[in-house]
């Protein structure tokens, strides 16, 4: 009698690969399978894509010649605690056709992906997951997380006569063409200063401000406000879009919605957002995406009038190398950590020997007794500041080997702001 096997189970007829260049549209197809998009896929579309898709670094799952799952890479900067960027394996465009759930696609393509991230050298890789549950079993953690606040201008006190920043500085608007010349630099400066981060590419710099546009994209031109210092040097650049809403006796009621708001001075990050509650017939702004501890709140005369609107988790992290990942960050005290890092049959499963002062860090492979047991992804929800290993602890996703390991974690791991990442990928 021959066992039948159950319909959801791997099959090994079904090919997990990179892509060719002739199976970019077929791939792309299912990419907007995937993400519930129409599954019509465009010349425009294909040439779009084929002009950033590598094709070794783009995995699909085929069926019969059909792809029915998709999965990409491509190079990232990430900044760690302390300005440094380590090389990280950005995971993008992953999906598996209804069809096709719970038959190990995903398994496959994220374990040949993280092996080739790991033998490039990658210290990391990272995600922005679409669902909480799924990347916790590939040794993902959240790392950073993201809050949207909408501002009732009228309530928030901002003087409506304000005509400027106070300090020297100017607002000034400027165009598409201003801000790829400007943003780029600016934007380097401050991921050097913030943890999260990640580095933005020319195209990306073309895709925000409408010089690359695509039919299957809407694009509204946004406004974009530089800040200047009283030097002239560009500290702070907004971009956002106004709505166009009225009641129904004739009071204007817009809404202006943050694009992006970058600034490397708390000046200028107050410069554009009291811009922003002082704009004529605004009566509500939308921030985008900003840390949890941003200033936006307390930068208003009322704070209450800045409600939270999104609290969620968003960059997530797998640690690929526990000794680049722990010696590339800084640290602002001085102690010495033993951590039984469990990984399955990961690469960044062992006993490591943190030994961490303001002056470096460094980390080894130990045979001494750990202080603390963890899984892989819960040390990447440690690594960039963001998280407490007493929380953690006591939540039982930390084991204390000795007593106070956690508080002494903290002590060595925790930032005094909150790692940042504002940016989809």
């Amino acid at each position: 009698m021959t066992a039948t096997r159950p319909h959801n189970a791997a099959r090994p007829d079904i090919d997990v690969r990179p892509i060719t260049e002739a199976e970019i549209p077929d791939w792309i197809r299912a990419l907007n399978t995937g993400f519930l998009r129409s599954p019509a896929v465009s010349a425009e579309e294909v040439a779009d894509r084929s002009t950033y898709i590598v094709p070794a670094r783009t995995l699909g799952a085929f069926d019969a010649g059909r792809c029915v799952a998709t999965f990409r890479s491509f190079p990232q900067e990430l900044t760690a605690v302390g300005g440094t960027p380590v090389p990280a394996d950005a995971i993008s465009n992953v999906t598996v056709t209804a069809t096709h759930r719970r038959r190990g696609l995903l398994t496959r393509m994220m374990a040949h992906d993280l092996s080739a991230a790991k033998e490039r050298g990658d210290v990391v890789a990272t995600l922005i997951a679409a669902e909480y549950p799924i990347y916790g079993r590939y040794g993902f953690g959240p790392a950073t997380w993201t809050t949207e606040w909408t501002i009732d201008v009228p309530r928030a006190g901002v003087d409506p006569r304000w005509s400027g920043p106070e300090d020297g500085g100017r607002v000034d608007l400027v165009d598409g063409d201003d801000v790829r010349k400007l943003g780029p630099e600016l934007h380097e400066r401050l991921r050097r200063t913030r943890p999260g981060l990640i580095d933005r590419s020319e195209r990306w710099w073309q895709v925000s401000t409408g010089a690359r546009r695509l039919q299957r994209e809407s694009w509204t031109e946004p406004f974009y406000a530089v800040y200047r210092a009283a030097d002239g040097t560009v500290e702070g650049l907004a971009a956002y879009v106004c709505d166009e809403t009225w009641s129904d006796a004739k009071q204007p009621l817009n809404t202006a919605t943050v694009k992006s708001l970058i600034a490397v001075t708390p000046a200028a990050e107050r410069a554009l957002w009291l811009h922003l509650c002082s704009i004529d017939w605004v009566v509500r702004v939308k921030s985008g995406r900003r840390a949890p501890d941003d200033l936006l709140p307390l930068l208003l005369p009322d704070p209450r009038a800045a409600a939270v609107t999104t609290q969620a988790d968003w960059l997530w992290v797998r640690i690929l190398d526990v000794v680049r990942a722990l010696e590339a960050r800084t640290y602002q005290g001085t102690g010495t950590l033993v951590l039984e890092v469990v990984d399955g049959t990961g690469p960044a499963g062992g006993r490591w020997r943190l030994e961490a002062s303001p002056e470096g860090a460094s980390c080894t492979p130990t045979t001494r007794s750990a202080d603390l047991t963890l899984e892989v992804g819960e040390l990447a929800t440690l690594w960039l500041g963001d998280e407490s290993a007493v929380r953690l602890a006591a939540l039982g996703r930390v084991r204390e080997e000795q007593a106070g390991a956690a508080v002494v974690a903290d002590a060595l791991l925790r930032t005094s702001r909150r790692p940042w990442c504002p940016d989809v990928f």
